[in-house]
């Protein structure tokens, strides 16, 4: 497929997505056994139900993993999301993302800017971008990006010493976001409710699938309050 039809069917995709989960990350030096061991077998698992459950969107988050042993993990993941019918998106490195022919890249605001991201990935590619405030999603590069996650709405341990920000900038996020935005942030079944009223209708979601008995229940709760939330509303 052309590079510009491509990018085009995926970000056709993700204006259709409501539901993006990142995974836990497997890489850390803190867990036991071996990393990519442990994403061989954990990770499919985990997308296999999620998606089953109503996931569209899953990310791969390693902080600790070497570049060449992140690429192996990430082409397997991104061969399993093809045949499961999710996009898969690799946090920070957008080489990575290129080289293991991911379907997108995240970056932070304290990353490579979204521009720079871009001459690396190319067209086809798409672009997510973390924004924390109004002037981070009034900011160009907001605009020059696929989709925005805004947040944290709640504090969480996945972002250590980053401030909730709380409803308000989610209400904000729904009248100005440049480009589709996931609400992010301790969120869950029992309050996904209060940023679906604050305007969001996508989300982000790590521990309410990941640490779930059963991750396919979990996603399909989620995905039945969002899709109760059109799209268009």
């Amino acid at each position: 497929m052309p590079v510009n039809d491509l990018g085009a069917e995926r970000r056709a995709r993700l204006a259709a997505s409501r539901l993006y989960l990142v995974f836990p990350e497997t890489g850390d030096p803190s867990m036991r056994g071996d990393p990519s061991a442990r994403a061989a077998h954990g990770l499919p698992d985990l997308a296999r139900g999620a998606v089953a459950g109503g996931v569209d969107i899953v990310q791969l988050r390693e902080k600790h993993l070497p570049d060449d042993e992140l690429v192996a993990v990430a082409k397997a993941m991104r061969a399993l999301c093809e045949r499961i019918g999710a996009l898969l998106i690799v946090n920070d490195r957008p080489l990575v993302a290129r080289e293991a022919g991911a379907h997108g890249v995240h970056v932070g605001q304290q990353d490579m800017s979204v521009g720079d991201a871009r001459q690396l990935v190319g067209p086809g590619v798409l672009i997510g971008l973390s924004t924390h405030a109004r002037e981070e999603i009034d900011a160009p590069q907001a605009a020059q990006a696929d989709y925005i996650g805004v947040g944290p709405v709640h504090a969480t341990p996945t972002k250590p010493g980053r401030p909730a920000v709380g409803l308000e900038l989610v209400r904000y996020a729904a009248s100005n976001a440049p480009k589709p935005f996931f609400a992010i942030g301790g969120l869950h079944a029992g309050n996904v409710a209060e940023v679906l009223g604050a305007g969001a209708r996508r989300i982000v979601v790590l521990r309410a699938i990941a640490d779930a008995g059963d991750p396919q229940a979990a996603a399909r709760e989620l995905r039945e309050q969002l899709d109760a939330q059109p799209l268009d509303a």
